[in-house]
């Protein structure tokens, strides 16, 4: 068998190159490189075309009020609110509830208001709380019946709100809402007319859920860290 010698196979390694470097930059030049910016701003390469289009709003997917409100909270508040959120529940000419209202406030703490008016707002709050005084509150999973001034303080101070408000001076608070708000129309059933009661078992509402109370001898706050 006849051996190529040493010196002969630069040259054929040579040739070679020289033959297959066409195919190769023209396969270079066909391979284009992608530039895309997503909705955050950030910026990538790639082999393939991105999709930056934003996804549609999906009915029913709409942001509450408080939501919003709460993208513009100092990052430290934000975490404070997102592990002990403060709902409150108050009625019509309730001076204690204005009391409560006003300390959260003073405090800036970010909270939701529900508005106890009607009877069925009355009931749905028996069933969410056990009780029926007024005010009423949540800061994170401890209950809170009544209003005096120290003890929630305590409270706010335990779950670690700021003493003094750190709100932007954008922020606003959302207005209350009803508890036991009015449900959508129901279609009208020929069949049904004259029929309160099979009426009102068409009409629901989805009510706030209030977490259990936690306190214990060793935890008399029930505040969960």
């Amino acid at each position: 068998m006849h051996l190529l010698s040493r010196s002969h196979r630069p040259a054929l390694l040579l040739a070679a190159a020289l033959i297959l470097a066409p195919g190769l930059a023209h396969e270079a030049a066909a391979q284009l490189i992608y530039r895309s910016v997503g909705p955050d701003g950030r910026v990538t390469f790639s082999d393939r075309e991105l999709n930056t289009a934003r996804p549609p709003v999906v009915a029913g997917e709409a942001r509450t009020p408080t939501a919003a409100a709460n993208d513009s909270l100092p990052y430290a508040l934000r975490e404070v609110q997102a592990r002990f959120p403060v709902t409150l529940y108050t009625g019509n000419d309730c001076s204690p509830c204005a009391s409560a209202r006003a300390l959260l406030m003073q405090r800036g703490v970010p909270f939701t208001e529900f508005s106890v008016r009607s009877t069925a707002d009355a009931q749905a709050l028996q069933a969410l709380s056990g009780q029926d005084r007024l005010p009423f509150a949540t800061i994170g999973q401890q209950h809170v019946t009544g209003f005096a001034a120290d003890e929630w303080r305590q409270y706010l101070d335990a779950a670690g709100y700021p003493q003094t408000s750190v709100l932007p001076a954008s922020y606003r608070q959302p207005a209350a809402r009803t508890l036991a708000p009015q449900a959508p129309p129901v279609a009208s059933d020929p069949s049904q007319a004259g029929n309160p009661a099979a009426a009102a078992r068409g009409r629901t509402f989805e009510a706030p859920v209030i977490p259990p109370n936690r306190v214990t001898p060793s935890n008399p706050a029930g505040l969960t860290f």
